[in-house]
């Protein structure tokens, strides 16, 4: 999403830096609960959110009592439904009021956040993916600071074909020619924690996407795993969101 990156990489691209791409997301989740729970507060009638919940609880234990006692159950049931309704209805507010703002980061995050930036000289590719059917060859152009690894023209293999190559600090606009199709595609290689987009997908070309073919960021680190699982930023965001959440929540003695 790029562009978000004018309203957010001023302030949210020197945090990533600074801190890394964990403490990034530590810091981002706490940030975002935090807005999310004083919304919720003062959004919210607190005295009648209390209200409902008590009478929730009171719902709750009077249908565990009445197990053995089927149409009174369903008679309470309604009513605890009722309750329940108006409590979610309450709770709508806030979620209508931070949904954008919360999904506008979140999207800034997936395409900060999604991989490991191509740092100067190291050694990336590039993928062309083609049309069924497209054969010959293909040709990578590159600028003055770019320096390919493998040969520039190569043959159209199972629709694809990749390049290796590295380049300066800096971005470079690299073009793909075959037969009578040409597209660009923009790299950026930079010091700091930034990269440019993924994937570009064009139309009515031989040519039907482009990709930078990045290393999947590792927030905690490449070998840290838990039983060969190693969490991505989505989930070290979601884990960090509901502990900050459930804290705030009972430090503003929220309902």
């Amino acid at each position: 999403m790029a562009f978000l990156d004018p309203l957010f990489n001023p302030v949210l691209l020197p945090l990533l830096n600074l801190v890394g791409p964990f403490w990034g997301i530590f810091l981002l989740s706490l940030i975002i609960s935090l807005i999310v729970t004083v919304i919720y507060k003062y959004t919210t009638n607190q005295e009648l959110m209390k209200r409902l919940k008590d009478e929730q609880k009171s719902y709750s234990q009077k249908l565990k009592e009445l197990r053995s006692n089927p149409e009174e159950m369903m008679k309470v049931q309604k009513e605890a439904m009722k309750v329940n309704m108006e409590y979610m209805k309450l709770s709508f507010k806030p979620t209508l009021i931070t949904m954008l703002p919360i999904l506008l980061i979140f999207g800034w995050m997936a395409g900060h956040l999604s991989y490991e930036p191509i740092y100067p000289d190291e050694t990336y590719s590039i993928t062309a993916l083609f049309k069924a059917g497209i054969t010959g060859e293909a040709e990578l152009v590159i600028d003055d600071k770019t320096m390919l690894v493998d040969t520039a023209v190569q043959p159209i293999n199972n629709s694809r074909v990749t390049w290796k190559l590295n380049s300066k600090e800096g971005e470079h606009l690299l073009t793909i020619k075959s037969g009578n199709s040409s597209q660009d595609k923009k790299v950026l290689i930079a010091k700091e924690f930034n990269y440019a987009e993924a994937i570009s997908v064009y139309q009515h070309s031989d040519i039907e996407k482009i990709q930078i073919d990045y290393n999947e960021l590792r927030p905690l680190g490449p070998t840290f795993s838990i039983w060969g699982w190693q969490p991505g930023w989505i989930s070290i965001y979601i884990i960090f969101s509901l502990v900050f959440s459930l804290a705030l929540r009972k430090a503003f003695k929220l309902y």
